[in-house]
């Protein structure tokens, strides 16, 4: 993994993000739908957090 998708994980973790957050980095091309899942756990769906 990236070392941008493991600090991601580490800041959601701890609540300094938030899953919305975390899904603007998928919008902007930051990281991937499968790097979204594995920092939150759950699926990415076109801009919508389930």
């Amino acid at each position: 993994m990236k070392m941008l998708v493991e600090s991601l994980k580490r800041m959601y973790k701890k609540g300094t993000l938030t899953k919305e957050q975390i899904a603007e980095r998928v919008t902007k091309g930051s990281i991937s739908v499968d790097e979204y899942k594995y920092i939150t756990g759950e699926k990415y769906s076109n801009g919508d957090v389930e």
